[in-house]
């Protein structure tokens, strides 16, 4: 069934292309948040843990939210593991890391999505896809604070 919501097909589907981007890089961080959630060691694991807990589980809500996005605009949620790989930035842990490298990779990974999302907002409403730079927009801050809360672990 053809979509017909104020925004051309070639808007469509540019959003969906950058947003799928957005999906895997969310998927990425949220499956490497994860990991060093289980696997961090040191004196304040027990902060960390829970910390890397509440990032986890809001990036699971996020890449949730984003899919039913793409898919509310006529688009495919390109959800598999070879997918993702292709399209993500954020680089998979190469080996086992300490806390504070955990922490660097983290802020890295938030603040890797931060840059990529931020020029996509105001091509978004260029396109008259508002709900999808609203998204960014949130997501944006969320990451933002995310990327600070991790950074306040490395000050001396």
């Amino acid at each position: 069934m053809e979509i017909h919501l104020g925004i051309g097909k070639k808007a469509l589907h540019e959003v969906c292309e950058k947003m799928n981007e957005f999906l895997a890089d969310s998927y990425a961080l949220y499956l490497k948040t994860q990991n060093f959630h289980w696997n961090v060691t040191g004196p304040e694991f027990f902060s960390l843990h829970l910390l890397f807990e509440k990032h986890y589980e809001d990036l699971a809500d996020a890449v949730d939210e984003v899919a039913e996005r793409i898919r509310s605009l006529g688009g495919v949620a390109e959800a598999s593991f070879s997918i993702f790989h292709k399209r993500t930035s954020i680089p998979e842990p190469k080996k086992r890391v300490s806390a504070k490298q955990m922490i660097r990779e983290l802020v890295e990974g938030h603040e890797t999505i931060s840059r990529k999302c931020r020029p996509w907002i105001p091509l978004f409403q260029e396109l008259k896809d508002e709900a999808s730079a609203d998204l960014l927009i949130k997501r944006l801050g969320i990451h933002e604070k995310a990327a600070w809360m991790l950074r306040a672990h490395l000050e001396k």
